[in-house]
């Protein structure tokens, strides 16, 4: 620079000066550019590494979510004359298409109490039964909690309750008359010929308020209280075992509902039960024969009773309880229902990714 200095005119040194500022501003541009570049393929390589963690973590979840849901079990725990028969037909029908075992609890002489070692046995073959996961249990089993046991894994409680009364009249034909499930088995009190009136007007024993004593237990568990009839602290455990124990209890007068509901909530075992129901031969398989409806003056009689009072309080509970689950979920449209889209999502997820 000195010796262009000393040999170029100043009008040739200024432009000299300014080509090499040029030059510089160029180079530095170009420089620039160059990093900007790299910076934009490092975030396009980091958010690529992103996604593919993110990918892995997604399969790996939904590997988890497979296992676990391989892993569930449902009780239903059913409350007899209930329309139990007619629900569990639709888990019989639908297990070999949804991949899932049925198991029927058969007690001794249908005896809802289990002895200790047997709720031993029961807990340890629900919990360790791996060969017949995912499983669906029912039987005529009063509620057995599975925690006593030391056991973290829960099992899935569902049930049905009726109307206190139609269901003691439907049992009390039932053990005369039968069913068209098994038309041609003799039942225990076959050959009385006394209708449920007769019996109410006789005081007979099988239309006694103490028989309607029956799904407030089955509800309190295996309790000694429990099965004290007319106990206040069983009714008050059977709601409370009713709202914290079970994921749904439905009413035998709105089945479809609770089918419909199960099938949302629980899809692994009960997809397709909707359809089932509405058009299956077997929905409303089990019918009592020869069943007549009791007049006004024997179910009034029997409301004067204090354990009615306390079996239709809880049948009100779970009835107001499932009505409640049900306005959340469903809504009515030209008479028919349809179930609620996800009414919730995610926001403001921190830290960012990229």
């Amino acid at each position: 620079m000195g010796f262009l200095r000393l040999k170029m005119p100043p009008k040739f040194q200024l432009l000299a000066l300014l080509a090499f500022a040029i030059a510089m501003i160029f180079l530095e541009n170009q420089i620039q550019k160059l990093e900007e570049s790299r910076g934009k393929l490092e975030r396009v390589i980091a958010r690529h590494e992103v996604r593919e963690i993110e990918q892995r973590h997604i399969q790996e979840g939904a590997k988890v979510a497979l296992v676990e849901e391989d892993d569930l079990v449902v009780i239903y725990n059913r409350v007899p004359k209930t329309a139990s028969t007619s629900f569990t037909n639709i888990a019989y029908d639908l297990c070999n298409k949804n991949h899932y075992h049925v198991l029927h609890i058969n007690t001794s002489k249908n005896n809802p109490v289990m002895s200790l070692q047997d709720q031993v046995r029961f807990v340890k073959n629900v919990t360790l039964w791996k060969e017949m996961k995912p499983a669906f249990y029912h039987g005529h089993v009063s509620f057995l909690d599975f925690t006593k046991f030391g056991v973290k894994k829960k099992p899935i409680y569902i049930n049905v309750i009726r109307d206190p009364i139609e269901r003691l009249v439907s049992y009390y034909y039932f053990l005369r008359f039968g069913d068209d499930y098994r038309p041609g088995l003799r039942r225990r009190k076959q050959g009385d010929k006394k209708t449920f009136d007769d019996c109410v007007a006789a005081g007979g024993s099988d239309c006694a308020p103490e028989k309607l004593w029956l799904q407030i237990p089955f509800f309190c568990g295996h309790y000694f209280e429990c099965w004290n009839i007319g106990s206040k602290w069983a009714l008050e455990q059977a709601k409370y075992n009713l709202v914290n124990e079970y994921m749904l209890v439905g009413v035998t007068e709105e089945l479809e509902d609770f089918v419909m509901m199960l099938e949302a909530a629980l899809p692994r075992f009960f997809k397709g039960a909707t359809e089932l129901f509405r058009t299956g031969k077997k929905s409303h398989l089990r019918k009592t024969s020869e069943k007549k409806p009791p007049t006004k003056e024997s179910i009034a009689r029997l409301q004067q009773s204090d354990i009615w009072k306390m079996e239709n309080e809880f049948y009100e509970f779970a009835l107001e309880q499932f009505q409640y689950v049900r306005a959340h979920a469903v809504r009515e449209k030209d008479g028919e229902l349809y179930l609620l889209a996800q009414n919730f999502f995610y926001e403001k997820i921190y830290p960012k990714t990229s």
